[in-house]
């Protein structure tokens, strides 16, 4: 009886200093005032309108010219929480007003910082799309739980007595203006790929952080809107849980294929590390994961000696050890999806007397020196170098190529002889991030003109 005793006290102890360590309602500020607060907020005109627009300019020069900085300083000052808050306060205290006010500013402020981004980026002399930009095309499964979890973060301390820096760190976490300023980017480039991507993110992130508001809301027990009459009251409640869900059930479907493809291409990758690491002559230069039509496919460029079906077969019978096991992979052999039918035909000639010869050649003599894939890539990248250096200007090439893309490592051309003593242009194009399919064909475009060659195979890495 004792035993049983002594069991009910530490437990009511432990639960009572449980809900001391994390109960929501300490320090509190009146639920008036945090209300009253977030309605100031939710409009956009005047100061607030005008701080927009600076932020909106801010953020696209630090996307421009890629400085971490820059974009950090514009989400700090970008006022753009404001009506999100407010679309999830109004649905939790059942207030239509609020809703549709913080609804049509945040429109307002959608469309102003569309336009604005859309103006400089078409002015700006700087086009390449650098990697902050990138980052900002598509969404991932970490982007929704950091707006989630950021929005839960953003109305507890915004319904403190003591305001604390945690409203500002929402702001840079959740990043609600880049996305903005990268679909205005993909405006003034003609590249709907980027608009839709950095819209549907920014869409993503605005929905979950109003829906954690809405949760916390409730969870606090905020007063909600009194009405003129229970059939109004009614009424409204159908409209805002009707809001409620169509915002909530899309964006858990979204949420639940971010997480299959976050998982999918995770699979994807070590499938694809562990698949490749035993052919020392072939190398995966490039690497797709794509779901289309609920089909996962796995799209890999190769470049060195091809793949034998029989070899391609074996890699293929390995995916269901990776949990891929419905997924299709694609193999493309020598930069093929880039060129068209009839340089295919000649490229492909080219790989299995040049590569097969040459390549093997040089892989064989330096046998000591290759110890990884890097080394490879060094070792023909000097070869190039040792065979034709006087030839072609490539250090005034390589700069003027820095100056369109300042992500650019590397750069080495020569001429390669075939055994049919064919004489081709090879270039050999070093980035610290990888450029897409369209600045691929634009350098190649603008290589084969500055080389004054008839042909030019690119590779770039």
């Amino acid at each position: 009886m004792e035993n049983s005793t002594e069991k009910k006290r530490v437990l009511a102890f432990l639960k009572k200093n449980l809900n001391d360590l994390f109960n929501l309602h300490n320090d509190k500020e009146r639920e008036e005032t945090t209300i009253a607060e977030v309605k100031k907020n939710v409009e956009f005109k005047g100061a607030n309108l005008w701080i927009l627009i600076f932020a909106i300019f801010i953020a696209s020069i630090g996307l421009n010219v890629n400085s971490t900085a820059v974009i950090i300083g514009a989400m700090l000052i970008s006022p753009l929480m404001g009506p999100i808050i407010g679309i999830g306060v109004g649905a939790g205290i059942n207030d239509l007003r609020l809703i549709r006010t913080a609804m049509k500013n945040l429109g307002i402020a959608i469309l102003i910082s569309v336009i604005t981004s859309t103006i400089y980026f078409y002015f700006t002399p700087l086009h390449e799309a650098q990697s902050e930009l990138l980052a900002r095309t598509y969404p991932t499964l970490w982007d929704v739980l950091i707006a989630f979890f950021g929005g839960l973060s953003g109305i507890v301390a915004g319904s403190r007595k003591e305001k604390s820096n945690a409203i500002p760190g929402v702001a840079i976490a959740t990043a609600l203006m880049p996305p903005l300023c990268t679909a205005g980017y993909g405006l003034a480039n003609g590249n709907l790929y980027y608009f839709v991507g950095a819209f549907y993110l920014f869409f993503i992130n605005s929905v979950f952080i109003s829906v954690s508001t809405f949760l916390i809301v409730r969870f606090l027990k905020y007063p909600k809107h009194q009405f003129e009459s229970k059939e109004v009251e009614r009424k409204v409640k159908v409209f805002i849980w009707i809001f409620v869900m169509i915002t909530a059930i899309p964006s858990t479907y979204l949420a639940y294929n971010l997480v299959k493809r976050t998982i999918f291409e995770q699979n994807a990758k070590n499938f694809v590390k562990s698949s490749f690491e035993g052919f020392n002559e072939t190398q995966v230069i490039n690497q797709k994961f794509l779901i289309e039509n609920n089909k996962q496919i796995i799209e890999l460029t190769l470049y060195g000696r091809p793949l034998s079906p029989f070899e391609i077969k074996t890699i293929e019978n390995s995916l269901p050890l990776f949990n891929l096991k419905n997924a299709t992979v694609r193999v493309m052999q020598g930069y093929q999806e880039d060129l068209t039918q009839a340089t295919q035909q000649e490229f492909y000639k080219m790989s299995q007397e040049m590569k097969l010869n040459i390549i093997e050649d040089l892989y064989k003599k330096n046998d000591d020196l290759i110890k990884t894939k890097d080394d490879q890539i060094k070792v023909l990248e000097n070869k190039i170098l040792d065979l034709q250096k006087t030839i072609y200007p490539i250090q005034d090439i390589k700069s003027e190529m820095t100056v369109q893309y300042p992500n650019l490592k590397s750069l080495s051309i020569g001429d390669l002889v075939t055994s049919t003593n064919d004489t081709i242009c090879h270039a050999f194009a070093h980035f610290t991030r990888r450029p897409g399919n369209t600045d691929r064909k634009k350098i190649e475009d603008w290589l084969k003109i500055r080389t004054k060659t008839d042909s030019i195979i690119v590779i770039i890495q």
